[in-house]
């Protein structure tokens, strides 16, 4: 019988990891070398990426702890519903390829916020922005949280509070100076050795539970299409049929909250679509993010996939040949423990490289996405006529608070997600929400209608971000009671359906306003 507790990183292990990290510095160091000539070239690289490198950015930047993680999480302890989202992402990256892009491309936006600016006015531009700045704090913050339970594991051998926190310092310390290093087009290129490190790793992963799975694959295969999750439904289950607003991954939700999600993440966050205003062209932009999407459920499967083979590893002792081994108590934990107990030297530090070149890969393309807007949107409004190397100047600082930032709301997820009772992937999903409501509403009223000025657009940001929040489960109990709403108060809602609704408020409140004659944006806005 294993005993539980984390075995340490060999010498090894800890070789490849640095190994991994001079690669990474390495690579940043390369494209960098120039000296950067202002806020355009750091963050947009002049337009000059090829699309082939952006779209593999595209997946890096998507990818995160939380598909490293929490996918095989999904697959070890529920099933393959996780799988329907793509329908909705697929759907809303066609809608973004077509109508999104070519807007941003013929007003030569910087930050996908410009575009707001010349429909609605500078106040809306600015309020968007901000809204995208705290939106992002509560995604990335959130992977960066998933990105220290491994880091955690590795230093202290567990996930107490203070070790996850100590180890989020030592990761937003790491992210930061990174990101220093270089602007956009070194991110971009160091996104494409990690995704092929993360994507290596995981692939390696699947050969090493294979290899220490006795059972023949066909018997592996029977037992998992034989199984059930917890909630009854067969472990291969992709697609659920059903419309139970307390489930999370159904059709209706794919054709609904993660086509909503999917566009509020490519086409109104800065942090991705920052990579598709880098390409040469409109019509490059689009195809990158298509490509991104398409590579993206074969990736998806594979880390499935691994959560199939730990829940047979850890589960079935008969198809281990009687020999037991220890599930980790958290599901959260299960292939990080994994890693650390049973890969052979070596392979644990290529594993670690994986996660981290995901999880960090998230969390420097934010710090990047965050400073770009904060120094296009906000401070270039107040502070004009300064040389270029003056915003270069300040868009590093930029990044250095957000650091610090997104640091501290990573801590506060340590105790969130522990009450919440969600799975990881969940979690991550859910906490965007709060900011993309609004944002994709305002998008929505902008490309397509002709409605909306910059009071609507305020309130429609307002609306969006407080109706999540008032449908939270741990918000609903407080007030719902006040006002004599007690069956509300335990209604059983999935979040998509949060996010829905609270789209839908917003849009018909952005929609109130009548157009403003078109507002000639500010001599800042879309040359930095």
């Amino acid at each position: 019988m294993q005993s539980l507790a984390a075995t340490a990183f060999t010498a090894l292990d800890w070789a490849v990891l640095a190994g991994y990290f001079a690669l990474v510095a390495a690579t940043g160091w390369w494209f960098s070398r120039k000296q950067m000539a202002g806020p355009k070239e750091y963050f947009l690289a002049n337009r000059q990426m090829p699309m082939w490198a952006v779209a593999i950015s595209v997946l890096a930047t998507s990818t995160s702890a939380a598909t490293f993680i929490g996918s095989p999480e999904e697959g070890y302890a529920r099933n393959l519903t996780y799988l329907s989202t793509n329908i909705g992402g697929v759907i809303a990256v066609f809608i973004v390829a077509a109508f999104f892009i070519p807007a941003f491309y013929q007003h030569n936006v910087t930050t996908v916020y410009d575009l707001l600016e010349i429909r609605f006015g500078h106040e809306a531009k600015q309020a968007s922005s901000w809204m995208f700045m705290i939106g992002r704090v509560l995604a990335s913050g959130s992977r960066l949280f998933m990105a220290a339970i491994p880091l955690s594991l590795i230093l202290f051998h567990e996930t107490k509070d203070w070790q996850l926190i100590s180890a989020i310092a030592a990761l937003t310390v790491v992210g930061v100076l990174y990101t220093l290093v270089g602007g956009i087009r070194s991110i971009i290129y160091t996104d494409v050795i990690q995704a092929a490190v993360f994507v290596g790793a995981a692939a390696a992963a699947v050969f090493v539970l294979l290899a220490k799975i006795p059972a023949p694959i066909g018997e592996i295969w029977n037992a998992i299409a034989g199984a059930q999750s917890p909630d009854g439904s067969p472990k291969l289950t992709i697609l659920r049929l059903g419309g139970d607003p307390k489930t999370v991954y159904t059709l209706l939700t794919a054709i609904t909250g993660f086509v909503l999600l999917g566009m509020a993440s490519y086409g109104t966050d800065h942090d991705l679509a920052q990579r598709m205003l880098t390409c040469k062209s409109a019509v490059k932009g689009s195809q990158s993010v298509i490509v991104a999407i398409l590579l993206n459920l074969p990736m998806q499967l594979l880390f499935l996939g691994i959560g199939l083979l730990l829940w047979v590893f850890y589960t079935r002792p008969d198809l281990m040949g009687g020999n037991i081994q220890i599930a980790p108590a958290k599901s959260s934990e299960v292939f990080v423990r994994f890693i650390l107990d049973q890969m052979p030297g070596g392979m644990a530090g290529v594993m670690m490289a994986g996660l981290f070149a995901a999880g960090l890969g998230s969390f420097n393309s934010a710090l990047n996405a965050m400073g770009a807007t904060f120094v296009n949107d906000v401070y270039q409004r107040y502070v004009k006529g300064r040389e270029q190397r003056h915003y270069l100047a300040v868009g590093r600082l930029a990044v250095c608070a957000w650091g610090v930032i997104l640091g501290g709301f990573a801590s506060l997820c340590v105790f969130w997600q522990k009450g919440s009772g969600e799975t990881l992937i969940s979690f991550a999903l859910g906490v965007m929400t709060f900011a993309y409501a609004g944002l994709l509403a305002v998008f929505l009223c902008a490309i397509f209608t002709r409605r909306g000025n910059k009071v609507s657009v305020l309130s429609a940001l307002a609306v969006g971000f407080c109706v999540v929040l008032v449908l939270q489960p741990w918000a609903r109990v407080r007030w719902a009671p006040v006002l004599g709403l007690d069956s509300f108060a335990t209604w059983d809602v999935a979040w998509p359906w949060y996010f829905v609704t609270a789209t839908t408020l917003a849009f018909l409140v952005c929609m109130t306003g009548a157009s403003p004659a078109k507002t000639k944006p500010s001599n800042d806005a879309g040359h930095a």
